[in-house]
């Protein structure tokens, strides 16, 4: 096989345009694939933040006492609703009770059993992580449901305790709920700690056995530091999460009265569109989702300093 090379004083394309074709051609596969999802991302994340940001910005009038109604401009007035609704700001403070107890009890339990799916103590480790992770399986309709019938006196099977206590009272509803959402999640934030256990190197755990370091050692001075990004990564969802609670007081508002329209901030936001009232509706979820994005960059960054030092 002969090589022809190209005859002296052909053309011939210089480095920089070659360099050039080939990052545009990288360009344009890197545009490709992020395509879809920046479609989704504009379609279902971006368009309506600013839909909200848009109608929480408008207000309803009328032209006479049965005039048709018709939205025009009207600044900050349904903020104004929003910052003087006390109904609303009591259950900002409810569920920031309830995260407050909530999250660390569940992140607690996620990390406990983590660890012991990592133990090389435990035996049938694929039985126990999907015991772990199958109520997260459940919707949360679904979940509070079974719960509402298991704490309900007339309906629960275990009537001798249900009898003597109320867990749908005004004192333990919240806390009712807040087994609910443990019970749901902890599996979710458990398998997220655990892949980063399995991502940490065994000759670290092999160099503190030669050190004479026990497993509990190892759990507490190597794995638990270790997987803190992880930690912090499910508490920064749960915070989320906690304040976007809707499906299991909604769900269980058919099985207490201690639950009212208002008992979360999704609840209330809820309700103020079925009224409707889209433009205060829009309002309550704008300054709630400014209040989460508030909460969880403070996290991010009070935690991130504590990591750092």
């Amino acid at each position: 096989m002969t090589v022809t090379n190209p005859p002296a004083g052909a053309p011939q394309a210089p480095p920089v345009a070659r360099k050039n074709r080939s990052s545009g051609a990288q360009r344009r596969a890197v545009a490709l694939f992020i395509a879809p999802f920046g479609l989704l991302f504009l379609a279902f994340y971006a368009v309506p933040i600013v839909y909200a940001i848009v109608q929480s910005l408008l207000t309803v009038e009328r032209e006479g006492t049965f005039g048709a109604p018709r939205q025009v401009f009207g600044g900050l007035v349904q903020y104004e609703q929003v910052f003087q609704d006390s109904a609303f700001w009591q259950s900002v403070g409810r569920v920031m009770v309830f995260g407050a107890v909530q999250v660390p009890i569940m992140l607690g339990l996620a990390l406990l059993f983590a660890l012991l799916l990592d133990s090389p103590l435990l035996k049938g480790k694929k039985f126990f992580r999907l015991a772990f992770f199958a109520p997260y399986a459940v919707p949360g309709v679904i979940a509070a449901i079974m719960w509402g019938f298991l704490y309900s006196p007339s309906l629960s099977p275990f009537g001798a305790v249900t009898s003597n206590v109320d867990f749908l009272s005004a004192n333990l509803v919240l806390w009712a709920i807040a087994n609910i959402v443990t019970w749901v999640y902890v599996g979710y934030n458990m398998l997220i700690i655990y892949a980063s256990l399995l991502a940490i190197p065994t000759e670290i755990y092999e160099a503190a056995r030669l050190d004479g370091a026990s497993n509990i050692q190892i759990a507490w001075r190597i794995k638990i530091p270790l997987v803190i990004p992880a930690i912090i990564l499910t508490a920064v969802f749960s915070i989320i999460g906690t304040l976007q609670l809707l499906a299991e007081p909604q769900t269980l508002r058919s099985f207490s009265s201690a639950i009212n329209s208002t008992f979360t901030p999704n609840l209330a936001v809820y309700t103020t569109a079925s009224v409707p009232n889209y433009n205060l509706a829009a309002a309550f979820s704008v300054v709630l989702a400014l209040a989460t994005f508030i909460l969880s960059f403070v996290f991010l960054k009070s935690t991130q300093r504590k990591v750092t030092q």
